[in-house]
């Protein structure tokens, strides 16, 4: 299903996101060019379920792990072992899959260093570009449009193109905590963009989307958008 004009990508809708989402990483390291694969995870529930159902297929599905490069698409500035991190929700969905990656590498440092430090935005950028670009990335959307840790308003969504990674915080304090992002270039150097959304909370941002607002998701762009939507997010696409 096309989506509205102007939005990039494909629109699926799905009886079961995380199932659609894993079935989609399989096909996309099929395609694989022969290098180790590369992919940004994000955060929020409907990516737990996601990387839980990439979990519950770890050793009889089609990705070998050792071969995977995982990164993040954002972050929020707090210690990875804080229940705010995305990092630590992939560590908790999918522990087997992170101890077998070939490299986990987190936006932001370990225990004792100062989260989003000044200079940590332009190092994981030169992280993300050392690895000869990234296969996928996985992003969600917010109830007020906003994907990765770009949200409306903010000053991260007008970088130029050679900035992958920006610090970055909510201008409407809708979305507590600052945040470190991959920028709409990071985004858009992707083989493989995945947004999957679930649940009635997003109704109204999908909405909006479908009738042209200028919100920070209908802003992606890649080598390929695939959106993964439930029935509740896009009553009007069933």
């Amino acid at each position: 299903m096309s989506w509205a004009e102007g939005v990039a990508g494909e629109l699926m809708v799905a009886e079961d996101v995380a199932a659609a989402f894993a079935d989609a990483m399989e096909v996309a390291y099929a395609r694989r060019s022969g290098r180790a694969f590369n992919v940004a995870l994000s955060g929020g529930s409907t990516a737990a379920a996601c990387y839980a159902e990439l979990e519950r297929r770890f050793g009889s599905a089609s990705i070998d792990w050792s071969n995977v490069n995982l990164l993040w698409g954002d972050e929020r500035c707090v210690p990875l072992t804080d229940e705010a991190s995305n990092y630590r929700l992939a560590s908790h969905a999918m522990p087997r899959i992170l101890s077998a990656a070939a490299s986990v590498l987190p936006m932001v440092k370990g225990e004792g260093a100062t989260p989003c430090g000044q200079g940590a935005a332009e190092a994981y950028g030169e992280t993300v570009a050392s690895l000869g670009g990234l296969d996928v990335v996985h992003l969600g959307v917010g109830p007020d449009g906003h994907t990765a840790s770009l949200f409306p308003g903010s000053q991260a969504l007008e970088l130029p193109d050679s900035q992958l990674v920006a610090n970055n915080s909510d201008p409407r304090a809708n979305n507590p905590l600052p945040r470190m992002t991959l920028t709409f270039s990071g985004i858009r150097q992707a083989k493989l963009v995945v947004l999957t959304v679930a649940g009635a909370s997003k109704a109204n941002a999908l909405a909006a989307i479908k009738d042209g607002a200028d919100l920070p998701a209908s802003r992606v762009q890649g080598g390929q958008v695939l959106w993964i939507v439930d029935h509740q997010a896009a009553p009007w696409a069933a």
